[in-house]
Parts: structure tokens; C-alpha cells; sequence
């Protein structure tokens, strides 16, 4: 249950004409109940610091949860943010895959090769785990993306703009949106981003021009925006066509005009200067100044005198709303950290410097890789980085340590971060309920049915965890249920089951039923959290600690004896069943010793408490190759099994290779 709702805006909006011009211009299903949602305010969820990564003064955060609720937090505590960039779910109908690797068995790293050798590629053993799936219908989309920018807008400050990334799928309907939320006068641009090169897919027989770029609408909250004018390099082209003069000490310039507009409204001084009465850009002492600096040049006796524009002394081109001059990121990139969408930090540079100031606060509210916070963090920024996804802010966390930033890890404990993200966890969950199969005939409302050998089809309903709008169950959607969904089911049905994340009065929900007599469908209310608590299996360690008094590394060292993560091999098993029955192409399992230490990817060492908010004075990633890399620092020495520190550490977290983490108290 939500703590409280939090406003969007500070005065109550009964009444207000939310939604106002976008209901004219354009009316969907659904948007009546994203109005009652944004008059019903913001979830304020309990919130629970997870680590602490240095001092952190400036406030830094890496969030765990959805936008809205991180949005209710902020307010809460007063904090306001001067930029936002936002890269959100592009409604593509695209499913998001993680590349998962496994790695090196560190008990035969040693006999397999020398600690400079690469693995061979054939050994690289990889599968796919679904980060997130964005598959919407327009409509819901439109509400959900609605909400997110009411929320995000709520803890603007008044110089503060948004920059919100989108393709040709929905930018357009989100282009309305923004209109109606930040207003058209605040518009500033449609920025167009070539994220690619020419596809080879619109060859002959394909039916559509080449889809190579992005767009990215670029808002003020007021008029008092922050805006840093941006130039752009010369091209060649351009310096040898314009800058055709050079001076002996080899410094290239181009002859411009002196002479300005004459008449008494425009103020430009009229005199005669090197035999020339003209009116001038300049002053008569500044002209003067510039021809004994040798910035004045005359062709001949009574010609008019011209100034000399030095190639070194320009900006360059003003930014322009075209950008095609940033690659996005490659395969072999040293930025690429195997995250689907990931974008290119020189992107974020240009935005970062462009709306923001040295000590501003910087935000993106679906974080992904980390790039905005870490190149945020490099520019001298203050950061948050907020995400659904356990990949996210554990691969953002990573990021942000080996930068050596400073910041907190926090969870908003809504209810959904049982497991890694929404799309995993509903995947899972659907298997969980008994009984419950897909059922053609049924709107995508409904999650899937259930045969009763007494009532037939009951439908179910699953709340979409990528929508809170759904996630909790209120007067809003119980009425939504009752009076459209349930009306056009078959007549057969006599019962419904409607799950529920989260429910903000159930015996206020069950006489709301009861008291609307328009159906008599039976309609049955049950708690998901009880399904998803069988969700998350922990994973399972065997190890030993051992006092290191002297030598190389003295300290402690604690030894990994083996690894259980019943997740991490039933994934690897469905994978290797699924390509088995291929019998198109040859196929080598994947096979895990007994050990398992294959399947570990990150450890930490808490040193300075044995419970509460962790402390990572200590930690090891290993990365797909089965090289160490060391508190933040890349090496090339595979892992042996092993974790060392200079204090006696009491606690031990690993993260296996789907980014489960489990910790352990040492004795």
C-alpha cells in the first residue's frame, strides 16, 4: 500500500481542465481514467536505501522502481531537478533482450591458458534473458506516457527542461502530450539524431524509406530556462572555401564587412575612416584600435576598409536540430556495457551542456545502461538514474563505482521489484497461477482463463506491471472492470478473477461490487503478492574464510567453494532443450561444473556492518572473458575463485549471472 498520494501540482486540480486540449485534439479509451488518476495524485511508497557508495554529499541516487513513484518520493523530500532526460519505451512492439554470458570455470582457468590469452570464442557461452517487453496498444501507452510526464513535470524546477527520446512509432502522439503538459510556448525544438547508418533492409521489394533516426523533443518548464549556446567544428569544406587568407605567422582569416545600417533609429556611428565616410559596426576609437592590431584591411587607397575574422578567434557552427555527426554505440565500443538500448555518451554530452550548469541536478527516470548519470557525474553534474529493471541499475551502479562516483542505492518497495523486472515477473507469475492457460476469445485485458468444471471459462485479469495505472487495484479500474471489460466477455460467463498488486481499501473495493447491481458476473478479488512470493528461489554458497597474515596480498580471503542458482540453471536448461530440438544446426549445450562458479559474475565485501545498508568495501566483477575487474579497475587476471580485503569483512553478497544478488553474514 502507498504511505500516501502525493500531489502532481501544488493545488488540487478538481476541476482543472487536465487533459483539456488533448481530449480535443485527441480522444482515445482511457483517457477519462488517466484524468481521475492524475486528480487522485502521485503513490508515495516506502523507500530503502540498499547501499551507500562513498560519502555522497552532493545526494546522488541510483532508484529502483517506476517513474511515478520515484517522482512521489522526490517531491516529498523537497528535491527538484534542473534537467531530464528521458529514453522511455518506444510502444515498437519490440521485446529487449540481455546477452548473458557464462563464465570461466576459475578451477581450470589456470591449465587453460595464460592469464594474457583471450578466450577462445568458442567457449563463450552465451543466452538471452528478457529485459523488458515493449509491447502496448496506443491507448495505454498514451495514458501510461501521460502520467510519467505529469509526474516528471511535478518536480521540474522553474529553469528546468526535458529532453524526451522517441522514434516514428509514437514520438508524434507524444509530441500532443508535451503540448498540453509543459505548453506549446515552451516547445523549443524536435531534435533529429541519426542513430545509424543507410539499412540494407529497404532494398528492392521493400515498401518504406530508410528508418535510420531518432527524435528527441526538447521542452522548457518556463521561459527562464537554462540554454548554453553550442558550435559546432568548421567542416573542411567550409574553412577552404571562406577562410582564404593567411597572414605570414600562418593564421587563416576571411575579409568581412564594417559597414553597418545608416538612419537615426539603428544608433551605428557615421565618420570617415582610411579616406571612406561610411556608417560603421564599430566606433571610430575601436576601428582605430583594430587597424593598429592589423585586424583592418584596405585593398587599395579609398577602398572600403574590411575587418580580418580569424579561423582561431571562431566558435565554430551554432548547434542546429539535426545531428548527424554521433555515432550510436558500436559492439567493440569501450562504452558498451551489453544493454539493448543503450545510448552514446557523446549524446548526453551535448545535451547535458547545453540545458545544464556545473552542480546541477541531472535526472533520467528510465536509466538503462547509466549513461545520463555517468556522463552527468563526469561533467560535474549531480545525478539520479531510476529504473524498473534490476539489469539497469545494477549494470548504472557498476558503471557509476568504476567512474568513482559517489551516490546512494535506493528501492522503492512497491510490490514489484520481486523479481528482476515486470516482464520477467509476469512471465513467471502466469505459470505460478494454476490452472490459468491463454485464451484466444478474451480481450488482451484479460490475462488468460481458467476452466471450471462447474462455471466454464473464468477469465482472469493480471494486472500489467509496466503500468501502474493497473498495478493498483481502485474505484477507477474496479469500475473500468464492471462496466467495460466484463461487458464484453461471452454471455457463458458467470466469473471473473481479478489479481491485484496493490489495493487501496478491499472492503471500500468489495461494497463498491456489491453496490453496483449492472452485472451478475461473479467477481472474485485475490492478492498476486501471494503468487510472487514463490517468484524469487535464493541462490545457494559454499565457502571459507582464511586470515592471510603476510605475503602479496595479506588480509583476508574468502574461497567460493560452490554456487547453486536453481534460476540461473533452469534458464540454462530451457535454453539448451529449445536449441536441442533444432535439427537444423549442430548444437553443443551449455554445461556447468559441479562447482558452478560459472554462473557467479559479482562479489562484495561489507567490512563495515553486519546488517542494514550495504557497504561495498571490497568487490570483484568478472567479465564475459573470465578477467577480474577490481574494485572499478580492469585487469587482465582471471578470477580464481577467490575474494580478498585488507579488513575482516562480515558480510559477502555475489550476483549471479542473471543478476540475482544474495548476501550472506560471514561468522
Amino acid at each position: 500500500m502507498p504511505i500516501k498520494y502525493v500531489p502532481f501540482i501544488p493545488e488540487p486540480i478538481e476541476g482543472q481542465a487536465v487533459l483539456g486540449n488533448f481530449n480535443r485534439i485527441l480522444r482515445y479509451q482511457g483517457s477519462d481514467e488517466v484524468s481521475m488518476t492524475i486528480q487522485r495524485g502521485m503513490p508515495l511508497y516506502e523507500v530503502e536505501k540498499q547501499e551507500t557508495v562513498g560519502e555522497n554529499k552532493d545526494g546522488n541516487m541510483v532508484i529502483r522502481g517506476e517513474c511515478v513513484s520515484a517522482c512521489a518520493y522526490l517531491k516529498e523530500q523537497g528535491i527538484q531537478v534542473d534537467l531530464v532526460y528521458i529514453d522511455p519505451p518506444f510502444a515498437s512492439g519490440a521485446d529487449y533482450a540481455k546477452q548473458v554470458y557464462v563464465r570461466r570455470n576459475p578451477k581450470v582457468a589456470e591449465a587453460i591458458a595464460q592469464a594474457e590469452q583471450e578466450l577462445d570464442i568458442e567457449e563463450l557461452k552465451s543466452f538471452e534473458e528478457k529485459m523488458y517487453g515493449d509491447i502496448w496498444d496506443k491507448e495505454k501507452y498514451l495514458s501510461w506516457m501521460y502520467e510519467n510526464l505529469m509526474a516528471i513535470k511535478s518536480i521540474m524546477s522553474d529553469t528546468a527542461s526535458i529532453y524526451v527520446h522517441l522514434d516514428w512509432h509514437i514520438g508524434h502522439y507524444v509530441k500532443i502530450l508535451m503540448d498540453e503538459i509543459f505548453g506549446e510556448d515552451n516547445f523549443i525544438n524536435e531534435i533529429t539524431w541519426r542513430r545509424t547508418f543507410a539499412h540494407g533492409d529497404v532494398g528492392q521489394g521493400a515498401e518504406h524509406l530508410g528508418r535510420i533516426s531518432d527524435k528527441i523533443l526538447f521542452y522548457r518548464k518556463s521561459k527562464n530556462f537554462v540554454f548554453n549556446h553550442t558550435f559546432m567544428p568548421y567542416e573542411k569544406e567550409y574553412i577552404d572555401r571562406v577562410f582564404t587568407h593567411t597572414d605570414p605567422d600562418g593564421r587563416k582569416w576571411q575579409s568581412v564587412s564594417c559597414t553597418a545600417t545608416g538612419g537615426t533609429t539603428k544608433g551605428n556611428p557615421f565618420f570617415e575612416f582610411l579616406g571612406v565616410k561610411r556608417y560603421w559596426r564599430f566606433t571610430k576609437e575601436r576601428m582605430e584600435l583594430m587597424y593598429k592590431e592589423g585586424r583592418i584591411t584596405q585593398s587599395k587607397p579609398g577602398a572600403v576598409p574590411r575587418q580580418k575574422m580569424y579561423l582561431d578567434e571562431c566558435e565554430g557552427v551554432p548547434l542546429q536540430d539535426i545531428w548527424m555527426d554521433i555515432a550510436p554505440v558500436q559492439g567493440t565500443a569501450v562504452e558498451n556495457y551489453n544493454y539493448a538500448t543503450q545510448k552514446p555518451g557523446v549524446l548526453l554530452e551535448r545535451i547535458i551542456k547545453t540545458s545544464s550548469n556545473k552542480d546541477m541536478l541531472v535526472a533520467d527516470f528510465f536509466g538503462g545502461s547509466g549513461v545520463t548519470a555517468a556522463v552527468a557525474n563526469k561533467l560535474g553534474r549531480k545525478f539520479i538514474h531510476c529504473d524498473i529493471g534490476l539489469n539497469s541499475v545494477q549494470t548504472a551502479r557498476d558503471r557509476l563505482k568504476a567512474d568513482g562516483a559517489q551516490f546512494e542505492m535506493l528501492e522503492i518497495k512497491d510490490g514489484v521489484q520481486l523479481f528482476r523486472n515486470p516482464v520477467q515477473t509476469m512471465d513467471k507469475m502466469k505459470t505460478l497461477i494454476p490452472g490459468l492457460r491463454n485464451e484466444d476469445s478474451l480481450d488482451s485485458f484479460w490475462g488468460g482463463a481458467i476452466t471450471d468444471s462447474h462455471l466454464g471459462t473464468v477469465p482472469v485479469y493480471i494486472p500489467n506491471l509496466m503500468d501502474s495505472n493497473s498495478k493498483l487495484l481502485d474505484t477507477v479500474l474496479m469500475n473500468r472492470i464492471i462496466h467495460q471489460a466484463i461487458p464484453e466477455l461471452d454471455a457463458s460467463v458467470k466469473k471473473v478473477i481479478v489479481y491485484y498488486i496493490d489495493i487501496t481499501n478491499e472492503a471500500e473495493i468489495r461494497k463498491f461490487i456489491e453496490d453496483d447491481d449492472s452485472t451478475t458476473v461473479q467477481i472474485e478479488l485475490r492478492d498476486l503478492k501471494t503468487v510472487l512470493d514463490d517468484v524469487v528461489i535464493g541462490d545457494e554458497a559454499e565457502f571459507h574464510m582464511e586470515e592471510v597474515p603476510e605475503g602479496m596480498f595479506p588480509g583476508f580471503r574468502v574461497t567460493i567453494d560452490r554456487f547453486i542458482s536453481d534460476r540461473v540453471l533452469s534458464k540454462i536448461m530451457e535454453f539448451n532443450n529449445k536449441n536441442l530440438l533444432n535439427t537444423k544446426k549442430a548444437f553443443k549445450p551449455i554445461q556447468i561444473s559441479e562447482e558452478g562458479l560459472e554462473t557467479i559474475e559479482f562479489l562484495s565485501f561489507d567490512c563495515t556492518a553486519a546488517e542494514g545498508v550495504w557497504h561495498s568495501d571490497s568487490e570483484l566483477k568478472i567479465d564475459k572473458n573470465g578477467f577480474v575487474i577490481l574494485n572499478g579497475v580492469k585487469t587482465k587476471t582471471f578470477w580464481d575463485g577467490t575474494i580478498r580485503s585488507d579488513k575482516k569483512p562480515l558480510r559477502l553478497k555475489i550476483r549471479n549471472i542473471c543478476g540475482d544478488e544474495t548476501i550472506w553474514v560471514i561468522p
